[in-house]
């Protein structure tokens, strides 16, 4: 049958789903728990169909400049026909000509540290006042809802003023002890950078960022979090030691020592996570953690941040672990098979002996 695109997220929120495609000439195809599936009790998507389909939620300013750059990130609020609404992130693009669109889910309430199941030392980090503290990994690897949590801690607990600045919104905040505003990219600021530096002059105390995209946001991070804020942001990086290395690199070689200095004073710590797929549905995280103690500082100064997982791997008593020492408890604890967490450790050979030879 034909569908609208609100059929089609009312479907999408009945079977769970992450993530939805919308393709000219295929099903609309939805992700649950990882895995792509073919809605076929709708019917193949024309033209006019995905068309109708980005008409539904984009705005005219929107259209236009879709029209102009031939792609756009958006969100937007839907309202089923139970009258409970949900958060959708998007991205508009073209593909040999055709529309297309991507929507992600995003959670209406904003879950706890503890629902997500975090390694517990990361709520230390919402009681620092100034520094910056990283959250990374893989596209649809939970990092904004991690980040989310975290914020969300500090809006229940501390008398503050949060700034955030994303691109776009998604979870949507109200001030509880914290004062809350939150800046989007292309509708209440041009861009992250041009953001950073204004933001000094609202009197933030703590600052997210949706995404280190470039040397200048960075820039403005690292002086952010030098001169007395919280910082919190993102990167597509796979483990802690490529974090470091990823801000540093961006930076021309004439200053990439000065960076490595500045980076090792205020960084809090890095959470590179991923999240694995359950036996019989859902998925659950597996976090690297690492926090800047005096010797991750101090290889971060000297320039040797490849031996940055020999100090994780025994940094237990400082709240640090990797992720293959992660994905070897979720084995042990019985919550994945071994072969799963294979396929996602960084070295399989140390897996296979935290599994079967150690007692971490």
């Amino acid at each position: 049958m034909a569908a609208s695109l609100q059929d089609v997220l009312a479907e999408a929120l009945r079977r769970q789903a992450t993530d939805i495609h919308i393709s000219t000439g295929l099903h609309p195809t939805i992700r649950i728990d990882g895995d792509l599936i073919s809605v076929t009790s709708f019917g193949v998507l024309s033209v006019e169909d995905v068309r109708s389909m980005v008409g539904e939620v984009l705005t005219r300013k929107q259209i236009e400049d879709f029209e102009g750059s031939l792609e756009i990130d958006f969100s937007f609020t839907f309202t089923g026909p139970t009258g409970e609404s949900s958060r959708f992130r998007g991205n508009c693009f073209y593909e040999r000509g055709n529309l297309g669109v991507a929507l992600r889910t995003i959670p209406t309430s904003i879950r706890t540290i503890s629902d997500l199941k975090l390694p517990q030392p990361i709520i230390e980090v919402t009681k620092k006042h100034r520094g910056l503290f990283m959250v990374t990994g893989p596209t649809g690897s939970g990092k904004s809802t991690t980040l989310a949590s975290l914020i969300q801690e500090i809006n229940l607990t501390r008398p503050c003023h949060i700034v955030t600045i994303e691109d776009p919104i998604e979870y949507m905040y109200s001030s509880e002890m914290a004062v809350i505003h939150q800046r989007e990219v292309g509708a209440d600021t041009r861009s992250f950078s041009e953001a950073l530096k204004r933001v000094l002059r609202q009197d933030p105390d703590v600052i997210l960022i949706g995404e280190m995209r470039d040397l200048e946001t960075i820039s403005a991070a690292v002086t952010a979090a030098e001169t007395g804020h919280l910082v919190f942001a993102t990167l597509h990086t796979q483990s802690a030691a490529q974090t470091v290395d990823r801000i540093i690199d961006v930076f021309p070689p004439h200053q990439q020592q000065q960076i490595r200095q500045q980076l090792s004073t205020v960084l809090i710590g890095v959470c590179t996570q991923q999240l694995i797929p359950v036996p019989g549905g859902g998925r659950v995280v597996a976090t690297d953690l690492m926090f800047a103690t005096p010797a991750i500082r101090n290889l971060i100064r000297e320039a040797k941040v490849s031996q940055m997982t020999s100090i994780m791997q025994t940094g237990l008593s400082f709240g640090m672990h990797t992720m293959d020492q992660d994905l070897g408890r979720l084995v042990r604890d019985g919550m994945i098979p071994f072969d799963t967490a294979k396929a996602r450790a960084h070295d399989p050979k140390d897996l296979e002996r935290l599994v079967f030879e150690s007692s971490f």
